[in-house]
């Protein structure tokens, strides 16, 4: 496989709403973004991926957009939006834009022509079925709660939503439409985007009369055509990411294969969906280090040659890992944060890196009355008809609320964590006085002093990107161990995933008098095999 930019990069996603607030109203915004770009070129990322800035009504905070070439004013100008390409571009950052081209808003130029009429040129932009009020044409559930067909008596018409109800889906199936969106994304193309950030793109193949909400030979033959029509023209500039909840190890290469001609890579979310009871991300369930090294190593094995692998543990729609995963308590916050770090930079991939991630930002203590979220409002709701107790509500939307990923970064421990002077949309982290960036700039065994070496250990090092990935301890069920060979190196990885010391003996997979390039744990420098709580190490040697 070609060895594109994007293989070595480290990728930083940006929420802007809650990055920087440079005008005082409360919300962050493209002019905040600039104004720390500093940081992150310190911090060594290649790329930011910045979640919808497109003018929206804000339905779902920017996943609605009303206006494909045109920045929100919540975040700024068109002018900013240039601006922070060419500031980004002069520290060798790109900007990678969160694209929605699966819906649009119901307040969408499209659309409002839709409603006019059947005659009208945009109504086929969308998915129609005739019908009377209250027969829906099936049972299809929307994702954010309520029937996915919205009646329209005008029209005597259903519009197809299967988020929220002002966000209609697009008709894929019609050709002016998706040349509409390939002249669009050109246009942003040719403004200098690095690239794009396609959501929940393994849904535009569809047939929700059938009730099918994924046709992947459908899919497959739109992302081509896509892409032969916008990023596929130049490959090795352009990183093209695609969000596909439904892609399994079989799907994964006919989506980031070098010869699919479709994306860079995929976000697939096998990993992510091993805590929770079936498809409720609300029905908490332990996890089980076993089925995590199960699916990581899966992905790891089956995709080497075949596509390319996103490495995630966190982002806007998920909770913080370190309370998720880790551990968030005083006493091991940091050493989990950097454990869980450890464990996913060293495999072969893209990393990500949420904001405040690289801080070990915790999940956050909401009153019920804080939550800003549209999935967690009605979560509260449907899980209360269900009969779940409140208490038990309470606990799921502290773990999964996705509203833990968008309080405020925190910058340092002035009023609102220097995120905003004015008054914050959402309520900042209360432990925002001890974790901040400011407390652990100069820090050098602080987690983002701990993020900083994993960034420059992996652009150092071939063997991150190329070496073929090996598990290790398979069947401990404390530890995640595992090595990467390249042909002239081998990188190994030891993490104590939980809070008891564990005995390994290093010796039958490393040379003696090895020492690790990275630890978590300098005090335990005497007594090699023994892995203290949350203990992580990384260790490259040359092969002979």
């Amino acid at each position: 496989m070609a060895c594109e930019w994007w293989k070595q990069a480290v990728i930083y996603q940006v929420y802007p709403r809650s990055f920087q607030d440079s005008n005082s109203d409360g919300i962050g915004d493209i002019p905040g973004i600039i104004s720390r770009l500093d940081y992150l070129q310190e911090l060594g990322i290649d790329a930011i991926w910045l979640s919808p800035v497109c003018k929206s009504p804000q339905d779902d905070n920017g996943y609605d957009i009303s206006d494909y070439r045109d920045i929100d004013p919540l975040f700024g100008r068109l002018e900013d939006m240039d601006r922070l390409i060419e500031e980004a571009k002069k520290r060798n950052i790109r900007i990678i834009m969160d694209l929605v081209l699966n819906h649009s808003s119901d307040e969408h130029f499209w659309f409002k022509e839709a409603l006019k009429g059947r005659d009208n040129k945009y109504h086929d932009y969308y998915i129609w079925q005739d019908g009377e009020e209250g027969v829906y044409p099936n049972d299809m559930m929307s994702g954010f709660g309520g029937h996915a067909w919205q009646w329209v008596p005008s029209l005597k018409q259903y519009y197809f939503h299967h988020f929220s109800v002002k966000q209609p889906d697009l008709n894929w199936d019609n050709p002016a439409m998706r040349q509409e969106l390939y002249d669009m994304i050109n246009w942003w193309i040719d403004r200098g985007i690095g690239g794009f950030r396609l959501d929940v793109i393994d849904h535009i193949g569809k047939n929700p009369l059938k009730k099918v909400i994924i046709n992947k030979d459908k899919t497959h033959q739109y992302i081509q055509e896509l892409s032969q029509n916008t990023f596929g023209r130049k490959p090795e500039e352009l990183v093209s990411v695609g969000e596909a909840w439904s892609a399994s190890l079989e799907e994964a290469p006919r989506y980031s294969g070098p010869d699919s001609n479709e994306l860079s890579m995929v976000f697939q979310f096998e990993h992510i969906l091993l805590d929770n009871h079936g498809h409720d991300k609300f029905d908490l369930k332990p996890l089980s280090l076993a089925d995590l090294k199960q699916v990581l190593g899966k992905w790891q094995t089956g995709l080497h040659g075949k596509g390319w692998n996103s490495l995630f543990w966190d982002n806007h729609d998920l909770p913080r890992i370190v309370s998720r995963w880790g551990n968030d308590s005083e006493e091991y916050r940091e050493k989990s944060a950097k454990m869980l770090a450890t464990l996913l930079h060293g495999m072969e991939g893209t990393p990500y890196i949420y904001q405040g991630e690289e801080l070990g930002m915790t999940n956050t203590p909401f009153d019920l009355n804080q939550y800003r979220d549209i999935e967690t409002l009605n979560a509260y709701k449907e899980h209360k008809a269900l009969g779940w107790s409140e208490d038990r509500i309470v606990e799921a939307l502290h773990a999964r609320s996705r509203d833990n990923a968008r309080t405020p970064m925190q910058w340092d421990g002035s009023v609102n964590a220097g995120f905003t002077k004015g008054e914050p949309w959402i309520v900042v982290n209360p432990n925002y006085q001890k974790i901040n960036a400011a407390a652990q700039m100069n820090d050098p065994d602080s987690v983002l002093a701990h993020y900083k070496k994993l960034i420059r250990l992996r652009k150092e090092k071939p063997v991150f990107t190329e070496g073929l990935f090996e598990m290790l301890l398979a069947e401990d069920e404390e530890v995640f161990a595992y090595r990467r060979v390249s042909e002239t190196s081998t990188l190994t990885v030891i993490c104590n995933f939980y809070g008891n010391a564990k005995k390994v003996d290093m010796s039958q997979f490393l040379p003696e008098g090895s020492l690790p390039v990275l630890t978590n744990d300098r005090d335990n420098q005497e007594n090699m095999s023994i892995l203290n709580p949350y203990e992580a190490r990384m260790y490259i040697t040359t092969n002979h």
